[in-house]
């Protein structure tokens, strides 16, 4: 599993919101949050929360990019594509329902969500075989991510309370949403989008 302490080949930053916030649409925000889930749940495949990874009806596209890499040594670039957009989508989504901003998440534009990954040559880039079991390399990150997750709900609530009643986002706390995000993303990319074949590195920061 090659690691090492340079930038993560994933790169995932939100801007942090200057200025006064919406304090009406930050209360609201559960239900401002549900025409965009609609959406989302439509181009992801989702069902019940569950989302498909197979393609079909959407979705990050896994077990082909995993196939072709196994057998073909490719990735087309169109399923990158895709990857790459829906991750920044849902990334938009996300932090607009962890209040991180008041713009609405739109499906094309990058606004304060930054999320960048390179479309990797499969041939010289990506060991074939590793994509089979990526995904159970990965566990100790599902874990550690569990309890972060758990964190974050925590402090998006309090952060809630905090832009009601001071009408900012304490940034300590806007500052570990990120880092939860960015970890996300990172073991994603590895284990899911199969972009990198750089072990996800145990921390938060970029």
């Amino acid at each position: 599993m090659a690691q090492s302490d340079s930038p993560y080949p994933v790169q995932f930053a939100v801007d942090y919101p200057d200025g006064a916030r919406d304090r009406f649409t930050v209360f609201f925000r559960v239900l401002f949050i549900i025409p965009i889930l609609i959406v989302i749940g439509a181009v992801s495949g989702q069902s019940g929360g569950i989302q498909s990874f197979g393609g079909a009806a959407g979705g990050t596209l896994f077990i082909a990019p995993l196939l072709m890499i196994v057998f073909r040594q490719k990735y087309p670039r169109w399923w990158f594509d895709w990857n790459l957009a829906l991750s920044r989508f849902t990334n938009r989504v996300g932090a607009y329902i962890f209040m991180m901003g008041d713009d609405y998440p739109p499906t094309d534009e990058e606004q304060a969500v930054h999320l960048e990954f390179s479309y990797p040559n499969a041939e010289n880039d990506l060991n074939r075989w590793l994509p089979i079991v990526k995904w159970l390399l990965a566990i100790p990150h599902y874990i550690i991510l569990i309890v972060l997750w758990v964190l974050l709900v925590i402090a998006v609530i309090i952060s809630w309370l905090a832009i009601l009643i001071t009408g900012n986002y304490p940034r300590g706390l806007f500052d570990f949403a990120v880092g939860v995000m960015r970890w996300s993303n990172r073991v994603s990319a590895y284990a899911f989008l199969l972009v990198t074949d750089v072990y996800p590195p145990f921390r938060l920061s970029p």
